[in-house]
């Protein structure tokens, strides 16, 4: 019998949990005494937790650290007093970054290879729509290259389509704990023939409370050298933050982030027009085969790529589709679809793209990413030769309007916004995208869903070194800042027969 990805029991605690808790808050509220029903209220989330990984192990590592939360005091009301700190995921924690209002950005920066793991809390104002980004530049050595990612939320159970365990490949997994107990982890590697066999004990990893580790994948099963894989990390017990370090011989570097959960339908949004190599890798974690239709949905409307339209996911296996030049000149995402739409299997699945030939080349990844939803914001973003580009793609039936807002850099200035109609089934490069007026330093895109959609949207942000078109690109995904709350009532009466 073949083996499948397995639900770990802390997968299916965490899936009963969160099915638990969009019970209680959106079932309908209890009558109140008069016999009528009460609403429940969207309110704003009052404290959001972050975690992002060690930058660097470059000793000539730079890396600047941005941390945003959208709106200002006036737009959190009923959220209290805010308080936010990003600070080193060790005993001795110290202080990196301490926001003190909404709509203000805030950077830090640190060198070297000693700048630890980070963890931090947002609370009241200063919560709802939390960001920070984390970006390095290394500018010279086999992990030259941009490497970006925003912190993510700790969380159970994720998945990394695109990873490696081949012959020039040092991929990195880092493993977060900002908690004040142990997390007991698993790491499992699937590729083309179904799963990797990982020699005993190398796959299960403790996490210390408020302690960070990084395990390279390919340690996992010495013998085994594979281009494309799938890595899924779970949790036992606890919760940890989970990202990926990819650094490859000759083409570059740059962080893996998860890919969304498993789905029917992914948009991985955001190919710059330059991309000289795209390679899909997908996986189906489930115990069905897969059939996917691939359109990539470029300025003028989507298309099927020549001899790549569509793919065959065997169940538990990892796939990949070398799509070359496929964007040709042109800006686009890529949407996956079941070819079949009464048979929609969940998988996952990320871009491996390459910018620039020769020695120049350097490498980024595009993770299918959820829509932007009611708001999303990515920070770090610049203007001038280290350029920001935005993409949004609309991979529905219906045209969407979007409101793009930039906030003031983190040396001042103010906030600028525009409104972007985008077309349905199109992807629009916004280039240059808004900017603060008046203002220095790295700012915050923030998106908003105004009309029609799905959107999804990310952004390309480009820090060319001698030539080199060291970049790195960030899904915006919903931020989640608000929750449903049903309204309580009063009511002393008992019940009687």
């Amino acid at each position: 019998m073949k083996q499948r990805a397995p639900l770990t029991l802390a997968a299916v605690t965490a899936a009963l949990a969160a099915v638990t808790g969009i019970a209680s808050l959106t079932a309908p509220a209890a009558p109140a005494a008069d016999g009528k029903k009460t609403a429940a209220a969207r309110m704003p989330v009052e404290r959001s937790t972050l975690v992002c990984p060690a930058p660097s192990s470059s000793d000539i590592a730079d890396t600047a650290y941005t941390s945003y939360t959208p709106g200002a005091k006036a737009e959190a009301k009923g959220t209290g007093k805010g308080a936010a700190r990003l600070t080193g995921a060790t005993k001795e924690a110290k202080a990196v970054l301490e926001p003190k209002e909404p709509g203000k950005p805030v950077g830090a920066t640190s060198s070297g290879s000693e700048a630890p793991a980070l963890t931090g809390t947002a609370e009241g104002a200063l919560a709802p729509g939390w960001t920070v980004q984390q970006t390095t530049k290394v500018a010279v050595g086999r992990a030259r290259g941009v490497l970006g990612t925003a912190c993510g939320v700790p969380g159970t159970d994720f998945w990394f389509p695109a990873v490696g365990t081949s012959k020039g490949r040092e991929d990195y997994v880092h493993l977060t704990n900002p908690d004040d107990t142990a997390a007991e982890v698993d790491v499992k590697l699937f590729g083309p023939e179904g799963p990797v066999k990982a020699e005993p004990g190398r796959d299960r990893i403790t996490i210390a409370p408020k302690s960070s580790q990084r395990l390279l994948l390919s340690t996992l099963a010495p013998d085994t050298q594979l281009a494309d894989v799938t890595a899924h990390v779970t949790t036992r017990s606890g919760r940890i933050g989970a990202s990926v370090q990819v650094a490859e011989d000759g083409v570059g570097t740059d962080w893996l982030a998860p890919s969304t959960d498993p789905a029917g339908s992914l948009v991985l949004p955001g190919i710059p027009s330059d991309a000289t190599s795209v390679r899909l890798v997908a996986f189906a974690p489930g115990e069905e085969d897969a059939d996917l239709s691939i359109r990539l949905a470029g300025p003028g409307g989507s298309l099927s790529p020549a001899g790549s339209e569509a793919l065959h996911l065997k169940a538990g296996m990892t796939a990949s589709v070398d799509l070359k030049d496929v964007t040709r000149g042109e800006a686009g995402s890529l949407l996956l679809a079941p070819t079949d739409a009464k048979k929609a299997v969940p998988v996952v699945a990320a871009l491996r793209v390459v910018r620039g030939s020769g020695a120049k080349q350097e490498l980024g990844f595009i993770p299918a990413s959820g829509p932007v939803g009611a708001r999303a914001t990515v920070a770090d973003n610049r203007t001038g030769e280290n350029a920001t580009v935005l993409y949004v793609t609309v991979p529905g039936k219906a045209d969407a309007k979007v409101r793009v807002t930039a906030s003031p850099g983190t040396e001042g200035g103010e906030p600028e916004s525009k409104e972007i109609q985008v077309k349905a089934g199109t992807t629009l490069a916004v280039s240059p995208p808004p900017a603060p007026s008046g203002g220095k330093g790295s700012y915050a895109l923030t998106l908003e869903t105004l009309s029609g959609g799905p959107v999804h949207a990310s952004r390309t942000l480009t820090l060319t070194h001698e030539g080199v078109p060291m970049f790195t690109v960030q899904p915006f995904t919903d931020d989640r800042s608000t929750v449903l709350v049903p309204k309580a009532v009063q009511d002393l009466s008992v019940p009687t027969e």
